[in-house]
Protein backbone atom coordinates (compact mmCIF):
# COMPACT_ATOMS: atom_id res chain seq x y z
CA UNK A 1 0.00 0.00 0.00
CA UNK A 2 1.44 3.35 -0.52
CA UNK A 3 1.39 6.39 1.56
CA UNK A 4 -1.40 8.28 -0.79
CA UNK A 5 -4.17 4.70 -0.12
CA UNK A 6 -2.85 4.86 3.28
CA UNK A 7 -3.74 8.66 3.55
CA UNK A 8 -7.05 7.93 1.70
CA UNK A 9 -7.75 5.40 4.02
CA UNK A 10 -7.09 7.40 7.41
CA UNK A 11 -9.49 9.94 5.82
CA UNK A 12 -12.37 7.66 5.03
CA UNK A 13 -12.07 6.27 8.24
CA UNK A 14 -12.27 9.24 10.17
CA UNK A 15 -14.96 10.57 7.67
CA UNK A 16 -17.35 7.42 7.93
CA UNK A 17 -16.76 6.65 11.84
CA UNK A 18 -15.90 9.71 13.41
CA UNK A 19 -14.85 8.88 17.49
CA UNK A 20 -16.13 12.21 18.45
CA UNK A 21 -18.74 13.77 16.09
CA UNK A 22 -21.55 13.20 18.94
CA UNK A 23 -23.09 15.87 21.60
CA UNK A 24 -21.24 16.98 24.31
CA UNK A 25 -22.82 17.59 27.94
CA UNK A 26 -21.26 19.81 30.24
CA UNK A 27 -18.87 21.13 27.54
CA UNK A 28 -17.43 24.19 28.89
CA UNK A 29 -16.62 26.16 25.32
CA UNK A 30 -18.96 25.70 22.31
CA UNK A 31 -18.43 27.39 19.47
CA UNK A 32 -20.16 27.11 15.98
CA UNK A 33 -17.34 27.36 12.70
CA UNK A 34 -18.99 27.68 9.15
CA UNK A 35 -16.77 27.40 5.67
CA UNK A 36 -19.55 29.72 3.70
CA UNK A 37 -17.53 28.30 0.35
CA UNK A 38 -18.09 24.88 0.54
CA UNK A 39 -20.96 24.77 3.16
CA UNK A 40 -19.21 23.06 6.07
CA UNK A 41 -21.03 23.82 9.19
CA UNK A 42 -19.77 22.47 12.67
CA UNK A 43 -20.28 23.41 15.90
CA UNK A 44 -16.89 21.96 18.56
CA UNK A 45 -17.66 21.60 21.91
CA UNK A 46 -14.97 21.30 24.67
CA UNK A 47 -14.33 20.35 28.38
CA UNK A 48 -11.68 22.50 29.67
CA UNK A 49 -10.85 22.03 33.27
CA UNK A 50 -7.65 23.80 34.68
CA UNK A 51 -6.50 24.88 31.34
CA UNK A 52 -6.21 20.76 29.94
CA UNK A 53 -9.02 20.07 27.16
CA UNK A 54 -10.51 16.97 29.03
CA UNK A 55 -13.09 15.82 26.30
CA UNK A 56 -14.44 17.24 23.19
CA UNK A 57 -16.80 16.78 20.59
CA UNK A 58 -18.11 18.29 17.38
CA UNK A 59 -21.36 18.26 15.86
CA UNK A 60 -22.81 19.35 11.85
CA UNK A 61 -22.32 18.29 8.67
CA UNK A 62 -19.98 19.16 6.08
CA UNK A 63 -17.28 17.42 3.38
CA UNK A 64 -15.19 14.87 4.11
CA UNK A 65 -12.14 16.37 4.49
CA UNK A 66 -14.06 18.92 7.38
CA UNK A 67 -15.11 15.86 9.14
CA UNK A 68 -12.18 13.94 9.17
CA UNK A 69 -10.24 17.14 9.90
CA UNK A 70 -11.66 17.80 12.92
CA UNK A 71 -12.21 14.39 14.07
CA UNK A 72 -8.76 13.90 13.92
CA UNK A 73 -8.07 17.37 15.45
CA UNK A 74 -10.13 16.04 18.31
CA UNK A 75 -8.38 13.12 19.05
CA UNK A 76 -4.98 14.95 19.10
CA UNK A 77 -6.00 17.48 21.64
CA UNK A 78 -8.34 15.67 24.19
CA UNK A 79 -6.18 15.32 27.25
CA UNK A 80 -3.57 18.36 26.18
CA UNK A 81 -3.01 21.63 28.27
CA UNK A 82 -5.01 24.55 25.80
CA UNK A 83 -1.33 25.72 25.17
CA UNK A 84 -0.23 22.50 23.80
CA UNK A 85 -3.32 22.16 21.68
CA UNK A 86 -2.98 26.04 19.86
CA UNK A 87 0.79 24.82 19.56
CA UNK A 88 -0.42 21.86 17.15
CA UNK A 89 -3.09 24.23 15.36
CA UNK A 90 -0.31 26.77 14.84
CA UNK A 91 1.76 23.43 13.44
CA UNK A 92 -1.49 22.41 11.04
CA UNK A 93 -1.37 25.32 9.62
CA UNK A 94 2.02 25.29 9.18
CA UNK A 95 2.06 22.14 7.24
CA UNK A 96 -1.05 23.37 5.06
CA UNK A 97 1.14 26.65 4.25
CA UNK A 98 4.41 24.43 3.69
CA UNK A 99 6.14 26.19 6.21
CA UNK A 100 6.20 23.30 8.86
CA UNK A 101 9.50 21.40 9.68
CA UNK A 102 9.25 17.62 9.65
CA UNK A 103 8.94 17.30 13.52
CA UNK A 104 5.87 19.43 13.74
CA UNK A 105 3.90 17.54 10.87
CA UNK A 106 4.62 14.58 13.00
CA UNK A 107 3.31 15.51 15.85
CA UNK A 108 -0.01 15.69 13.95
CA UNK A 109 -0.10 11.97 14.05
CA UNK A 110 -2.72 10.95 11.57
CA UNK A 111 -3.67 14.29 10.81
CA UNK A 112 -0.27 14.87 8.71
CA UNK A 113 -2.48 12.71 6.12
CA UNK A 114 -4.01 16.13 4.92
CA UNK A 115 -0.60 17.64 3.99
CA UNK A 116 -0.97 17.62 0.41
CA UNK A 117 -4.52 20.06 0.89
CA UNK A 118 -2.13 22.63 0.30
CA UNK A 119 -2.03 21.28 -3.71
CA UNK A 120 -6.15 22.11 -3.58
CA UNK A 121 -6.77 25.49 -2.41
CA UNK A 122 -10.32 25.04 -2.54
CA UNK A 123 -10.12 22.45 -0.30
CA UNK A 124 -7.64 24.16 1.99
CA UNK A 125 -10.62 25.99 3.96
CA UNK A 126 -12.40 22.81 4.84
CA UNK A 127 -9.13 20.77 6.55
CA UNK A 128 -8.31 24.11 8.59
CA UNK A 129 -12.36 24.92 9.76
CA UNK A 130 -11.73 22.78 12.81
CA UNK A 131 -8.81 23.65 13.87
CA UNK A 132 -9.47 27.71 13.59
CA UNK A 133 -12.97 27.09 15.18
CA UNK A 134 -10.62 25.66 18.00
CA UNK A 135 -8.42 28.93 18.10
CA UNK A 136 -10.97 31.15 17.96
CA UNK A 137 -12.43 29.18 20.94
CA UNK A 138 -9.84 29.94 23.10
CA UNK A 139 -9.40 33.47 21.97
CA UNK A 140 -13.02 34.13 23.24
CA UNK A 141 -13.06 35.95 26.19
CA UNK A 142 -16.08 34.90 28.18
CA UNK A 143 -14.81 31.15 27.56
CA UNK A 144 -18.40 29.98 26.38
CA UNK A 145 -20.38 31.51 23.37
CA UNK A 146 -22.18 30.39 20.03
CA UNK A 147 -21.08 32.27 17.09
CA UNK A 148 -20.34 31.94 13.70
CA UNK A 149 -16.75 32.22 12.56
CA UNK A 150 -16.94 33.11 8.92
CA UNK A 151 -12.84 34.64 9.40
CA UNK A 152 -12.53 30.78 9.08
CA UNK A 153 -10.40 31.06 6.90
CA UNK A 154 -8.40 33.76 6.59
CA UNK A 155 -4.49 33.55 5.75
CA UNK A 156 -3.74 35.28 9.64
Amino acid sequence: MDTKELYREILNEHNINPNHKKELDGSTISLNGVNPSCGDNITLNLKVDNGIITDGSFTGSGCAISQASVDMMLDLVIGKETSEALKLAENFMGMIKGTATENQIEELDEAACLQDISKMPARVKCAVLGWRTMKECFETENGSTTAENPECCSSN
